[in-house]
């Protein structure tokens, strides 16, 4: 299965302001104005609260590697059926709409098994998370007879995608099927937002596809949901 990570790092500068001692003798001079509050970058917001292997205790928690990647943006895929492509990019690891900073990690707990693929995207205002999250929505409800996705040389054909119920209170999720090599595949997405932040998990089984002699259906890891969301909510 291809995939892709897309992690965005800002460099932070810091700028700070005295203002000027007044003149005039035996007078006290002005005290220096208060240094401004540190800021942080929506990056860096990102690498802050994306989970680590200490979040998911037996699982391997990593960066995807870049070659695998279906895309390298969203501006790269092509759909034969527009309307669907917030679904090719919710399952090939590439954030929705336009957001500030957007970073994927990969969490599996065993060898040969599914992976969930976590990825953040923060946006600004908090109403286009929102907005996206709609989009991914709707787009779920008008694809169900399947879509095909293009990026370069690479191509998904998805045979159907149908809603489901989430392992998250208000999340939009799905499955979607997918044939390779006259076998059928079965992938799981889910997407959460918090406050300006839209998490999306999609779980697949990249060994079974790879195998190619037999079917796999990559259950949803609630563990890794709820891993991930909790650590967006403190």
């Amino acid at each position: 299965m291809k995939r892709a990570a897309l992690a965005v790092v800002s460099v932070l500068a810091l700028t700070s302001a005295l203002t000027a001692c007044s003149g005039g003798e035996d007078k006290p001079s002005a005290s220096p104005s208060a240094p401004k509050a540190k800021q942080i970058t929506p990056a860096q917001r990102l690498a802050k609260v994306i989970v680590t292997k200490d979040d998911l205790p037996g699982y391997n928690v990593d960066e995807p590697e870049a070659e695998y990647a279906f895309a390298a943006s969203s501006d790269e895929v092509t759909v034969d059926k527009p309307g669907c492509a917030p679904l090719a990019y919710a399952m090939n690891q590439l954030p929705l709409g336009e957001p500030q900073a957007d970073l994927t990690r990969s969490a599996g707990a065993a060898y040969g098994k599914a992976s969930t693929y976590i990825t953040l995207a923060s946006y600004e205002p908090a109403a286009e998370a929102e907005s996206s999250l709609a989009g991914l929505a709707k787009a779920v409800s008008e694809c169900g007879g399947g879509f095909t996705a293009k990026a370069g040389k690479n191509t998904s054909a998805y045979d159907s995608v149908t809603a489901e119920k989430g392992t998250a209170t208000g999340s939009v999720a799905f499955r979607s099927t997918m044939t390779f090599r006259g076998v059928t595949h079965t992938l799981h997405t889910e997407a959460v937002r918090d406050g300006d932040v839209l998490a999306v998990y999609f779980s697949v089984n990249g060994f079974a596809i790879a195998d190619s002699t037999r079917p796999s259906d990559a259950k949803m890891s609630a563990n890794v949901v709820s891993a991930q969301n909790s650590k967006l909510a403190k």
